[in-house]
């Protein structure tokens, strides 16, 4: 089914940098964000156990815990439990993504996809998040950038073990919808092929943006759209490169990639256009996009947000974006 119905809007709040990503976030700073994304009228908030081994999650709750339940939609993760016993968060196996929440918990963080591990994520996750129910739950980085090689391995775990649970909680009325949480497009490519379980919808981080969309064009988002599984886009700023940052994929961002936002940039000053405007209407303008979640750690970050949602980009900007080639011919611009 489709998700667009369940989403209070197009722009939600991604909750991983409360996480303490690149750095470690004052207490008060974390829950004064998420309270600017609440005044400012956001009503989808996701977040994960990863971020931070719960950190996300806890502060998340902080706030949301005293809105009424029924007033926003509430997205998690699963596949990683979080247990209490320390570990030091620098030394983790990410795969890729080294590092990404060194100054998080300390809370020893394991893999597991089975069906047990998936309820005792939810139920820890509703403790994290003080709250009785989630709408949206994800299954969270099945996939190589974090295994590698075994990715496969980990995703049939998944689709014996969450996959199913995540699809009776769903028939049952627990949860609202479910789908895969990810950062690469062939797993959900995968699963699009499946006959049984049926997700509703797809988190893909950072496949479809002003950098990075041509592979998620080919297939994926054509395919999605046919069999009605909406894909909500994390991660429309790249990791921050199109927001003002420094990092894409999630390190510091190559030289080649710097020069790619500039160009971009360049085309945004000629034409009066804020990049975050570009980045973020680029990242909602195709049909099968059901809404986009960008994070942010300041409450000056959320305004932003909400402002480049609204910013007129003229038709100009986009042509000539496709004439420099700094956007598939075939992707879908706003109109």
């Amino acid at each position: 089914m489709s998700i667009k119905n369940l989403l209070p809007g197009r722009l939600g709040f991604g909750t991983a940098p409360l996480g303490n990503m690149f750095r470690a976030i004052p207490d008060e700073e974390a829950a004064a964000t998420v309270q600017a994304a609440w005044d400012h009228g956001v009503r989808y908030f996701d977040t994960a156990p990863f971020y931070g081994a719960g950190l996300s999650e806890i502060r998340l709750g902080e706030v949301l815990s005293g809105m009424p339940r029924d007033a926003y939609v509430l997205s998690t993760k699963v596949g990683r439990v979080i247990l209490d016993e320390a570990e030091d968060p620098a030394a983790r196996d990410l795969g890729e993504k080294g590092g990404l929440f060194e100054h998080g918990r300390p809370n020893k963080m394991v893999n597991d996809y089975s069906a047990d591990a998936t309820l005792r994520s939810i139920e820890d996750s509703l403790k994290r998040l003080r709250t009785d129910r989630l709408d949206i739950v994800w299954v969270h980085d099945v996939a190589q950038d974090f295994y590698g090689d075994e990715w496969l391995a980990r995703y049939e775990t998944a689709r014996t073990g969450a996959f199913r649970v995540l699809d009776r909680l769903r028939d049952e009325g627990v949860i609202k919808a479910w789908g895969l949480g990810v950062n690469r497009v062939e797993p959900l490519e995968v699963t699009l092929d499946l006959e049984e379980p049926r997700p509703d919808a797809f988190l893909l981080a950072g496949r479809y943006t002003l950098l990075d969309h041509e592979r998620a064009l080919q297939r994926l988002l054509p395919a999605a759209a046919a069999q009605n599984v909406d894909i909500v886009v994390g991660g429309p700023y790249s990791s921050g490169v199109l927001a003002g940052g420094t990092h894409f994929e999630y390190q510091q961002a190559p030289a080649e990639i710097v020069a790619k936002v500039e160009r971009i940039k360049a085309l945004a000053a000629r034409h009066g256009v804020g990049i975050k405007a570009a980045a973020l209407q680029f990242s909602l303008a195709h049909p099968a996009t059901a809404a986009a979640i960008p994070g942010a750690t300041r409450p000056s970050r959320v305004a932003e947000d909400v402002a480049a949602l609204a910013e007129t980009v003229p038709a100009a900007f986009w042509t000539a974006l496709r004439e420099e080639g700094l956007i598939a011919a075939n992707a879908p611009v706003p109109a």
